[in-house]
């Protein structure tokens, strides 16, 4: 869709100059767009979510998770435990020798208590077995806790139910969606204090605590278990959701707080970019929301557009070039179109310009063959005279 701006000024071009213009536009050359790599997106109403930032840690859900031991002194024969590695329920995962007599002694496998994946392993092989060891912790991630701090008067306009959009440095090229479950149990960061399961020590690590913020608890869906407990997590919790909201996205936007502007992509010229000044509304995580100087349709640059504002004296084509070059006729040196008087007064000129270059031309052409009609005039005059000289010296 055109750009409404770019619209409205070209069909407003043959009324106006852009000398009325405030800032003209920043024309660049083909290559100069690319140098830049510029990018630019269309502007739409689109739903509008206003969010709060928050850091947060994901850890598995203690219902899902499960404990491998033996029941029976040993050592341990074999071992098929692997960090990271999916088990089913009843999987052979350690072959555990027993210290009863016998030759050779009594061996038993240890089987997975339930499905899941396999979070710590604490059996290497030869290594003495009891009772009261855990040989590996398995848990279920297919959902996942997420525990995020917020201060807690922000935690008191959370509803239940609320949405956040989670983002993993170590994963940055997927989204998550998190759904609030319930405030932690306690405001400490320790996640066994948070989930209410570490109640013996709990005052002792609210000492360091910031007692200002307070925990939140969100659930993530992880049907491609690659989520592990521990991992930090950027979380943009969805405060408010309105519709039909008209914004862009932020890199777009440049200037100060008080010349706050985009680049729009010109509709008639070529590589040309109208600078717009805009008001802004509330920010999300990603976009600004436009009150004023932009409607649907219009394109505005994303990536690069800090650079355009350096790019007007970049030696790109002038104006005049521009104009021309779109629309296949003259125009005035600040983009407008000529008027009848003018494009008049330029033919003028051109005939002037004929007119004197073809009487210069005859002057020229006449100052020569005088010349040689009077250099001719003198060559007859002295073979006139020369008999009447030869006569006079005879005598």
């Amino acid at each position: 869709m055109k750009s409404f701006h770019s619209t409205i000024l070209a069909a407003l071009l043959p009324y106006t100059s852009f000398a009325a213009v405030a800032v003209p536009p920043v024309i660049l050359t083909e290559q100069g767009v690319k140098n830049l790599g510029l990018e630019t997106v269309l502007v739409e109403e689109t739903d509008f979510e206003t969010t709060t930032f928050a850091l947060g840690r994901t850890e598995a859900i203690p219902q899902n998770r499960s404990v491998l031991s033996s029941r029976i002194p040993g050592r341990v024969a074999e071992s098929n435990l692997l960090i990271g590695t999916y088990v089913e329920k009843d999987e052979e995962l350690v072959l555990l020798e027993s210290r009863q007599p016998g030759n050779p002694p009594p061996t038993i496998w240890l089987k997975a208590p339930a499905k899941g994946t396999i979070i710590a392993v604490n059996a290497t092989l030869g290594a003495p077995v009891e009772p009261t060891d855990r040989l590996a912790e398995i848990a279920d991630l297919s959902t996942i806790y997420l525990i995020a701090t917020v201060p807690q008067a922000t935690a008191g306009k959370i509803k239940q139910g609320t949405k956040a959009k989670i983002h993993f440095p170590i994963r940055p090229d997927k989204e998550y969606t998190a759904t609030l479950l319930k405030f932690a149990a306690c405001p400490c960061p320790d996640p066994a204090c948070a989930l209410g399961q570490d109640t013996s020590t709990r005052s002792e690590k609210q000492e360091g605590a910031d007692l200002n913020t307070t925990g939140i608890i969100f659930t993530i869906e992880n049907p491609d278990n690659q989520l592990r407990p521990g991992m930090n997590a950027e979380c943009s919790i969805i405060m408010e959701t309105r519709e039909g909201v008209l914004s862009v996205p932020t890199e777009a936007l440049q200037g100060g707080a008080s010349n706050r502007h985009v680049y729009v992509k010109h509709v008639t010229i070529p590589n040309a970019f109208d600078r717009v000044n805009v008001q802004t509304g509330l920010s999300s995580n990603d976009r600004v929301e436009i009150l004023d100087g932009l409607l649907p349709g219009d394109e505005v640059v994303t990536r690069g557009s800090y650079s355009l504002g350096f790019a007007g004296s970049s030696g790109g084509p002038s104006l005049k070039e521009a104009m021309d070059a779109a629309h296949g006729h003259e125009h005035n040196e600040d983009g407008s179109e000529m008027t009848p008087e003018q494009k008049a007064s330029a033919g003028d000129g051109d005939d002037h310009a004929h007119d004197k270059s073809g009487s210069g031309l005859r002057e020229i052409f006449f100052m020569a063959a005088t010349g040689i009609l009077a250099l001719l005039l003198v060559v007859v005059s002295l073979r006139r005279r020369q008999p009447a000289d030869d006569n006079i010296e005879l005598s």
